[in-house]
């Protein structure tokens, strides 16, 4: 039998996820100090200890699966892995969504791809911009994410697989990151919010105006 194509699709290293994942278990370390100290002032040491916990706990095991999560495109199967394994079929996803996340100076391209076989989601991070620069996937990763989604025969898709290949296309062609598709997408978004969601009409305009 052949063997199935496995593609990392991470858009940051090992490095840099451990560190994020690092800083945010310390600040759960720090909010649920600080919440269990409000509650000890009335219900001592008994009830600093149940607070930081209900508190820190989630967020610490937050934490830990981030420093864990790795996403990769089997064949035309979308797979994320953390503390378990998460799978959607992007040929017969029902959901596929275009997110801007807006975190500290930095907005993110997010593709949300859900559906079969358990009605599970997947957010797969396009790009990353701040002033003018910024990280995308590999070139590679994106047209074989391209190729699956255009295999699909869904509208959505299709638009989307456009407009990674316009992507494509512009960074072939040398653009700056600000003249590229996803860049000029993440930078309509409005600012202040942590995750909006693209008008998928607007989306399929934009692609067609890409020509």
């Amino acid at each position: 039998m052949t063997e199935v194509e496995t593609i990392p699709l991470d858009l940051l290293d090992r490095k840099t996820i451990r560190n994020r994942a690092r800083n945010v278990a310390i600040a759960a370390v720090i909010v649920a100090a600080a919440f269990g100290g409000i509650v000890g002032l009335f219900a001592g040491t008994t009830g600093f200890a149940i607070v930081a916990a209900i508190v820190g706990i989630p967020l610490l095991l937050l934490a830990f699966a981030e420093s864990r999560k790795t996403i990769e495109l089997r064949g035309s199967e979308l797979v994320s892995r953390a503390v378990g394994a998460r799978v959607v079929e992007v040929k017969a996803a029902d959901r596929l969504d275009l997110f801007v996340t807006d975190l500290r100076g930095a907005r993110t391209v997010n593709l949300l791809v859900g559906g079969p076989p358990k009605g599970k989601a997947i957010s797969v991070s396009l790009a990353m911009y701040a002033g003018t620069g910024g990280r995308e996937l590999g070139i590679y990763a994106l047209r074989r994410l391209a190729d699956t989604l255009a295999g699909s025969g869904d509208t959505r898709a299709l638009v989307l697989s456009q407009l990674i290949v316009a992507q494509l296309r512009s960074e072939a062609r040398g653009d700056a990151a600000p003249d590229r598709p996803l860049y000029r997408l993440a930078s309509v978004a409005p600012p202040g919010r942590m995750a909006q969601r693209l008008n998928p009409d607007a989306v399929a305009k934009f692609v067609a105006a890409l020509g």
